[in-house]
């Protein structure tokens, strides 16, 4: 964003600033008036609305507030969409730790501090790790967990907008229902900046409307997300401290395990082939190849169709599931539509064609996936003839309660050498253990109190701690290092926090291109608004809701 130049200034922070500067309330205000409105309906086409009624004054005012704002919101949203974040390169990323830290300064919290997390476990630097602390003088302190990084974008020309603009197009140019009319495209749209600034505008929202929160709020952001929270890992560990007042945590659900390997194939190693380094393709007539040599070593690691990996005892250990969880897969496969499913994500089919199975495999499975693969001549639709002397696959393994990745990792290599491929090494690239949650609790209580409010049918648990992910967040997050319940790395003390959260709102295609968050709902799709007030009234509730003493001792 480029500032304004005026004479006699100040240097304003924040996200919803059209300029940075201001030489007169005039030149503001003429500014502020002469700026073009996106003009945002805080209820698009939605065929359901929140029950108001049923809503306390002081929410009221919160909803009206965020109804008289959206344009802002959203905007805020375009700028963090178009500071890129990409951890695994790290283009971006300290400039959107001070961003994030700019933001916390000015929701008003006392403490805000990016930490520079230096060398993690894993052999490389972690990404700064943004945190803050709201004190509101409340009884109750929740903690609120966002990562700030994203995916890099691997396909440009596949997207109807640039990834880093925030565009708005409308559901047919997305690819999604032609019945939405307002859809931001964006990478980190919906995998999470989007869901991120829904909370930071639900609560700023409060505080502006009420004057301050009905809870205390300690804030963790982190930018390694992509990378198994390598640099959150370290923080967390080394500062436990900065938690203790805590008494829940906005986040997801329970999560699977997914520790990443790279398999690699030499002509050192094996004593063939290219040695010293990729030779002239001519060769090939004479000299082995290494990288047929991969080909077939991962060919043998999984069946014929690539969907089950063919590594002894890989599936051993898994948890069984119990009859309330059984029961609540069966519920929820016979709401699953295979068919728009498919669309949604933009594949051709899902593995299986039995709802029930898919929904088994989505949220009971265990998944070895090759993620990519390098090596020789790499430029696409170029020339050059290459015989290479190294490959290497990059692999992402899911796992799920109570398999734990030190065992996997020896199951691979004891398959590997069984299969005539001793020289092939493998590096750990790290892990992001599995973790269960508990939804008898307060937070939990309080997103099903508000399902109700918003005609939203409450989320299905199971009895007890559930080994399920949840349907909405299906996948892998560092739930591990803050849960009340039990997680996969016995080297790890969690914090001990109830965790749950909710989503209302649509967004899609994480990872992909044209990655979108919706902005303006229809039928039966909330859009951001919906999604701002959801969080606000979880909070709210929260605060309202006591079942257990709180860690500050207030009342």
């Amino acid at each position: 964003m480029r500032a304004v130049k005026l004479t006699t200034c100040l240097v304003g922070v924040g996200l919803t600033l059209g300029v940075v500067g201001c030489k007169s309330k005039e030149a503001s205000k003429s500014v502020a008036q002469n700026k073009p409105k996106l003009g945002i309906r805080p209820y698009g086409d939605e065929a359901q609305k929140i029950d108001v009624s049923k809503e306390p004054e002081d929410l009221k005012k919160v909803f009206k507030y965020i109804d008289d704002h959206i344009d802002d919101h959203v905007e805020s949203l375009q700028k963090m969409i178009q500071q890129p974040s990409i951890s695994n390169s790290g283009e971006g990323i300290p400039e959107t730790a001070e961003m994030v830290k700019g933001m916390f300064d000015r929701l008003g919290c006392q403490e805000s501090k990016v930490y520079d997390m230096g060398m993690t476990e894993w052999g490389q630097p972690g990404n700064p790790v943004v945190y803050a602390h709201c004190d509101e003088g409340q009884p109750k302190t929740v903690v609120v967990y966002w990562m700030y990084d994203t995916m890099p974008v691997t396909q440009p020309d596949l997207w109807v907008a640039p990834p880093f603009e925030g565009r708005i197009v409308d559901g047919k140019t997305a690819g999604i229902d032609p019945a939405i009319k307002k859809v931001l495209i964006g990478r980190g749209a919906t995998n999470t900046k989007g869901p991120e600034m829904t909370q930071y505008n639900a609560i700023m929202s409060m505080k502006e409307a009420l004057g301050k929160l009905p809870v205390n709020l300690i804030f963790v952001a982190e930018g390694d997300e992509e990378r198994m929270s390598m640099g959150l890992r370290k923080f967390v560990t080394t500062h436990p401290e900065l938690f203790k007042d805590a008494d829940a945590m906005l986040g997801f659900g329970g999560s699977e395990g997914l520790m990443y390997v790279e398999l690699t194939t030499s002509g050192t190693k094996w004593g063939r082939g290219p040695t010293v380094s990729d030779i002239h393709g001519i060769f090939k007539r004479s000299v082995d190849s290494p990288a047929w040599r991969h080909i077939q070593m991962l060919a043998s690691l999984t069946s014929k169709d690539g969907n089950t990996p063919m590594i002894a005892g890989f599936n051993d250990n898994i948890a069984p599931l119990t009859a309330s969880e059984q029961k609540m897969l069966e519920n929820a496969a016979k709401k699953v539509d295979l068919k728009k499913a498919a669309e949604n994500l933009g594949v051709a089919r899902f593995i299986a064609d039995d709802p029930l199975k898919m929904t088994m495999m989505s949220r009971h499975g265990t998944a070895f996936n090759m993620d990519g693969i390098w090596g020789g001549n790499m430029y696409a639709n170029g020339s050059g003839a290459i015989l290479p002397n190294k490959i290497t696959s990059k692999h992402s393994i899911r796992y799920i309660p109570n398999m734990h990745s030190a065992d996997i990792l020896k199951k691979l290599r004891a398959q590997l050498d069984k299969n005539g491929y001793k020289d092939v090494d493998i590096h750990f690239v790290g892990d992001q253990p599995w973790s269960k949650m508990s939804y008898d609790t307060d937070i939990a209580h309080s997103v099903d109190q508000m399902s109700d409010h918003f005609g939203l049918p409450r989320a299905e648990h199971a009895d007890g701690d559930s080994i399920l992910m949840d349907a909405g967040a299906a996948g892998a997050w560092p739930g591990y290092l803050f849960t009340n319940a039990e997680q996969g790395d016995p080297n790890i003390k969690p914090l001990g926090l109830p965790i749950a959260g909710a989503r209302v709102g649509t967004g899609g295609r994480a990872h992909a291109a044209n990655e979108y968050m919706v902005i303006e709902g229809a039928g039966k799709t909330y859009g951001i608004a919906a999604a701002e007030k959801s969080i606000a009234e979880i909070l709210y509730n929260f605060a309202h809701t006591t079942t257990v003493p709180t860690k500050s001792g207030r009342k």
